[in-house]
């Protein structure tokens, strides 16, 4: 167990070994929970904001669809075309047939 000390401006230096273990370099950014067992530390996650344009453009690689353009109705037809494809043979196994639950 290692101990440090609090200062006159409510300062605490982490140990050298632990900040190295976290990977706390100089301006990390930490919350600070209180816990029942003490205080807690963690970092806060970077944010990485990007402009809107340069996100979309990241994401349209990405996907690297080099197809046709479709329109909404367009896949709203193909979802309720699949959709009642799959249904169909459900809908054929013994239809106007009810079976009595056992337990």
């Amino acid at each position: 167990m290692q101990t440090t000390t609090l200062s006159s401006k409510g300062q605490v230096i982490i140990p050298k070994a632990l900040r190295v273990t976290r990977q706390w370099g100089p301006g990390t950014r930490l919350e600070v929970h209180d816990t029942p067992e003490g205080v807690l530390l963690r970092p806060v996650a970077q944010d990485r904001k990007v402009p809107i344009a340069e996100g979309l453009a990241a994401i349209r690689r990405r996907l690297a669809y080099a197809g046709p353009v479709i329109s909404i109705e367009e896949m709203n037809a193909e979802v309720l075309r699949q959709a009642a494809s799959r249904l169909a043979p459900q809908q054929g196994d013994g239809a106007g047939t009810t079976r009595k639950r056992t337990r």
